[in-house]
């Protein structure tokens, strides 16, 4: 008798385990880095969306409005998007801005490794 409940008791802890681990989803989605507190043109420039980032200028968004203590060139330099930074520095952006903690476009740059958007800015 004992052996029959304990044989019992493994079933059912194995036939649960099955039905959990069979309802877990399995697939990963890729998670966009966007922060619902940035304005619309930083979650533009984060995503690396040139078009979105133009329409937005256009529309009359300030390149220089700091968002969550930074500009929007900090962050196109922060996540090297050169073809933003190249646009934003055209439109009137100044790369002389600084965050509270002193922190230029130039320095967010180099912080994150992005070479490409380090040389630019040197040269800009």
């Amino acid at each position: 008798m004992k052996k029959t409940i304990i044989m019992l008791g493994l079933v059912l802890v194995t036939f649960t385990d099955v039905a959990v681990a069979s309802s877990l989803s399995t697939s990963s989605t890729p998670k966009e880095i966007v922060n619902f507190n940035n304005t619309p043109l930083c979650n533009a420039i984060v995503k690396g969306d040139l078009a979105t980032v133009k329409k937005f200028v256009e529309y009359g968004s300030d390149v220089n409005e700091m968002s969550n203590g930074l500009s929007p060139l900090m962050l196109a330099a922060r996540y090297n998007k050169v073809d933003i930074l190249k646009y934003l520095l055209e439109k009137g952006a100044d790369k002389q801005i600084k965050d509270e903690r002193g922190n230029t476009a130039l320095k967010y740059a180099e912080y994150s490794k992005s070479q490409e958007a380090v040389d630019y800015l040197k040269q800009a």
